[in-house]
């Protein structure tokens, strides 16, 4: 009783710190108390459209979803401690990384939204690498736009204003068109020293756009860039009525910088010092380790982003991870039911999961691909799910489900290795987050194997970016002058229980098997997407 009426007190004099961050498949927002634990949640499930060939969300599915999100965190709060949601100390906003979102000067949307899981902007992906010696990945914002370019589309020359979907969202909400570092590393390039856009890549790719006579001026059509902890505006009346239409919930709220998946993801792991790496798992996966020094060399298969605060990092992106996963269990969900059982869905997970640790360490000779979409680290624009094995395969529960976890972790492997081994960036530790690692011991001892490196899990692991992006918007009202990393520790994770599993050699030999069958398969999923 004592502890809720603490929280009480604190909701109702607004120093409760909120995070919203949209992800592929679900919205989800977190609200947290001075102490930065969660203490209301609410979610929204959605899923993106295949439209004319381009992965998209309606901007009307966007607002459906935050104040689906948001009224059901808003309604838990008053079911749990009796209060309306009226005042919040601070706001942050997260969202699926980059992609690309233009408006004209008058505000008005040109394009769907192409999200980053499309895999169009090859050639603007190879031009602008060559010609600014620094990976530009496909589904980076300016990859788009030099595509666009490319392909003479209309709109290009019509430009004001290019974003992110966590930048969409924050601008509607504060009227401010400005973006988080590390959100921002993944539309252009940024300059270590600086914490802006790389001025030089800036003047070279301009070049660029005059020589194709774009009509567009990239430097006025980038947002302004902040760092943790800055001024990212205020809760305008319009953006009030916008995420509450109820009208309970008041203006004026501060903002931190918005950011995207990757940064509350290093946020929730506490992974922004040199030295540190995670691994974030969900419809998409993707590694990051904070580097003391930048690469020798670039590498198609490693992006250089930055934290929150501006430090580099190097990121692994693999565009599919868990999508076929949760395909399967539906399946299975699909049997029991027919057999008169109403399985309880997490429960469905947590089973078949484990079922994963009692398969051959190899996968049994089992082969899968979960390329629900493009993989651009195998060099795959489009993708086919796949299931093969040869007539000597062992086809069981276990070994299916181990091989769908090991392969989901495939791509993830080809572009560590690189990190790891060819680079030698030294990370003593991978910390785990996301929805895979909710199931204990599991997708943490598989990581383990394939990275063959210690891997940990939190007992935050499940809370996911927007607890991260809450830690954000907390940081931004209470940092007091500390670093990220020193706030972090200090006043987020110094009582967190962490759980490490070291890599297991039969495991690591298991994976590697594995590994050389899903190297020589690659040429079937080739065919697949040839064929059909």
């Amino acid at each position: 009783m004592e502890e809720s009426m603490r929280i009480a007190g604190e909701i109702r004099q607004g120093k409760t710190c909120l995070g919203i961050e949209l992800g592929s498949t679900r919205i989800k927002a977190v609200l947290v108390d001075e102490r930065n634990n969660p203490i209301a949640t609410g979610g929204y499930t959605w899923e993106n459209r295949l439209e004319e060939g381009i992965w998209t969300y309606h901007l009307e599915d966007v607002w459906a979803g935050l104040q689906g999100a948001y009224g059901e965190l808003a309604a838990n709060v008053k079911a749990q401690y009796g209060l309306e949601l009226q005042k919040i100390g601070c706001i942050g906003i997260s969202a699926m990384m980059h992609g690309y979102l233009v408006f004209d000067s008058a505000d008005r949307l040109l394009v769907p939204f192409r999200t980053w899981r499309n895999t169009i902007t090859g050639e603007a992906s190879q031009l602008l690498t060559k010609e600014l010696g620094f990976h530009i990945p496909q589904r980076w914002s300016i990859a788009h736009l030099y595509q666009a370019v490319l392909h003479g589309e209309e709109h290009v020359k019509r430009i004001g204003h290019m974003t992110t979907l966590a930048g969409y969202v924050h601008w509607q909400l504060t009227g401010k068109k400005v973006m988080g570092v590390g959100e921002a590393s993944g539309m252009f390039p940024i300059d270590i020293k600086t914490g802006q856009f790389d001025e030089g890549m800036l003047a070279r790719t301009q070049a660029l756009l005059d020589e194709k006579k774009a009509g567009v001026k990239l430097s006025e059509i980038l947002p302004a860039v902040l760092t943790a902890g800055d001024d990212g505006g205020y809760l305008t009346r319009t953006g009030a009525k916008l995420l509450d239409p109820t009208g309970v919930l008041r203006p004026g709220a501060p903002f931190c910088p918005p950011e995207g998946d990757a940064g509350t993801g290093m946020t929730a792991t506490n992974a922004v010092g040199a030295g540190t790496g995670n691994v974030s798992a969900g419809t998409s996966i993707f590694g990051m380790v904070v580097m003391e020094k930048q690469l020798s060399r670039v590498y198609d298969a490693i992006d250089v982003v930055t934290t929150p605060d501006g430090a580099p990092v190097a990121m692994v992106h693999c565009n599919n991870c868990s999508s076929e996963i949760n395909s399967w269990i539906s399946l299975f969900g699909e049997v029991l039911e027919t057999f008169g059982v109403k399985p309880d869905r997490a429960q469905i997970y947590t089973l078949l999961f484990r079922q994963a640790l009692a398969g051959e360490k190899d996968g049994g000779g089992l082969l899968a691909y979960n390329y629900l979409s493009g993989e651009h680290i195998t060099g795959f624009a489009e993708g086919r799910p796949l299931l093969v094995r040869t007539p000597d395969s062992k086809l069981t529960l276990s070994n299916f489900m181990r091989v769908q976890l090991l392969t989901s972790m495939g791509a993830l492997k080809k572009g560590m290795d690189l990190l790891l081994k060819q680079e030698r960036v030294v990370v003593n530790n991978i910390t785990g987050h996301g929805g895979l690692f909710k199931t204990k011991d599991v997708a943490q001892s598989l990581l383990a194997a394939a990275l063959n490196v210690p891997v940990s899990v939190m007992e935050t692991a499940g809370e996911g970016g927007a607890w991260g992006m809450a830690l954000l918007a907390g940081y931004r009202l209470r940092g007091r002058g500390k670093s990220l990393a020193e706030y972090l520790r200090t006043e987020v994770f110094g009582s967190v229980e962490k759980y490490t599993l070291t890599p297991e050699a039969e495991d690591v030999a298991g994976f590697d098997a594995f590994y050389d069958i899903y190297e020589r398969g690659l040429a079937i999923e080739q065919e697949a997407v040839r064929a059909l």
